[in-house]
C-alpha cells in the first residue's frame, strides 16, 4: 500500500467539527479510516501501532491518531495530573509515522457538560486483575473508546497489547455491540535489557529502572516453566520478583481470554507492580504444559 509521505505536514484536529471534516472528506474519496487511540507521551510502542495501521492503508485512507489523557478511567489518587502530556514530541512522532490527523481534544470536548450520563458496562472481565486493583478503570477505557469511535468511525483500531486486558475488553465490546471495527493488536515494544516501553518508564529513578527489569524477568522465567503448568508457571515467576523486593498487584496466568488457563494450550502471563511511586504492567504469552 502506498503510505503518505513522512515529510508532510500532520493536521492537529482539536474539535469534533474539524474532526468530521477530514473524516468526512476522506469518506467522499472512498477512503477507509484507520485509527490508532493514545494517552500522548508517544515512544516507540506507539510508533509500531502507527506503522501497522499505516501499513493498512493505501493513498487515499486516512489514519488518525487521537491524543487525550482521559479522566474517567482514573480514580481520585492516580496519577492523571501528574501523567505527561508532551503534544509537540507527539505530533513529531505522528508526521514521521505518516499519520494524516492527529485528533487532541480538550477535556470539555469529549465530555461536553462533565461526565457522562451514559458509560460502557465492561462487564465481568473488568473485575479482574487491573479491574480488581482500579474499580471503575475500565468503564472509563471503554467508554471513552466507544466515544472515538463513533467520532471517527473507523475501519480499523489498533491497540497495544502491553495493556493486554484493555486491548480483550474493547475485542469484547466491539462484538458483543456488533460494531463494524476491525481490532488489531500490536505486539508490545521492549527495550534491548527487555524493559516494556511505557509512558510512565520516565517517572523511573535509575535505581528504580533497574528494579523495574524484575518484572520482564519474572515473565521470561514463567514463560520458561509452561510445560509445567500454570502452578509452576506462577510460582518461577512470583520468585523473580520476590527476589527483586518487588509485591505485585497480581501475577497470574489465565487463557488468552482471560479466564482460567488450560492444562495445555496458550495461555497469557499478566503483571502488575509499583517501582517505587510509578505504576507498571506487563504481560507475555505462554505455552502450558507441553514438553
Amino acid at each position: 500500500m502506498t503510505a503518505r509521505p513522512s515529510d508532510e505536514q500532520v493536521m492537529l484536529a482539536s474539535t469534533r467539527a474539524e474532526l468530521h471534516g477530514v473524516v468526512s472528506a476522506a469518506r467522499a474519496r472512498g477512503g477507509r479510516v484507520a485509527l490508532v487511540p493514545t494517552m500522548g507521551a508517544l515512544h516507540e510502542g506507539h510508533a509500531s501501532l502507527m506503522r501497522t495501521a499505516r501499513s493498512a492503508l493505501g493513498a487515499d485512507d486516512l489514519l488518525v491518531t487521537s491524543v487525550f489523557v482521559n479522566p474517567l478511567q482514573f480514580a481520585p489518587g492516580e496519577d492523571l495530573d501528574r501523567y505527561p502530556r508532551t503534544l509537540d514530541a507527539d505530533l513529531a512522532v505522528c508526521a514521521v509515522e505518516g499519520v494524516d490527523v492527529v485528533f487532541a481534544p480538550a477535556v470539555d470536548e469529549v465530555y461536553p457538560g462533565g461526565d457522562p450520563h451514559v458509560t460502557v458496562d465492561p462487564g465481568p472481565l473488568a473485575t479482574l486483575l487491573e479491574g480488581a486493583v482500579r474499580p471503575g478503570h475500565f468503564r472509563g477505557v471503554l467508554t471513552v473508546v466507544a466515544k472515538l469511535f463513533g467520532l471517527v468511525q473507523p475501519d480499523l483500531a489498533v491497540f497495544g497489547q502491553k495493556d493486554y486486558q484493555q486491548f480483550t475488553l474493547v475485542r469484547r465490546m466491539v462484538a458483543d455491540l456488533c460494531l463494524p471495527i476491525e481490532v488489531v493488536g500490536g505486539e508490545t515494544v521492549r527495550e534491548d535489557d527487555g524493559l516494556a516501553l511505557s509512558s510512565r518508564n520516565r517517572f523511573l529513578s535509575a535505581e528504580e529502572r533497574t528494579q523495574a527489569l524484575a518484572l520482564s524477568a519474572a515473565l521470561r522465567a514463567a514463560a520458561e516453566a509452561g510445560p509445567s503448568g500454570a502452578t509452576a508457571v506462577r510460582e518461577a515467576g512470583l520468585s523473580v520478583l520476590v527476589a527483586a523486593d518487588l509485591q505485585p498487584d497480581y501475577f497470574e496466568v489465565t487463557s488468552p481470554g482471560l479466564g482460567a488457563p488450560p492444562d495445555e494450550g496458550e495461555g497469557r502471563v499478566l503483571v502488575a507492580a509499583k517501582v517505587g511511586t510509578t505504576r507498571l504492567i506487563d504481560n507475555v504469552a505462554v505455552t502450558l504444559g507441553r514438553s
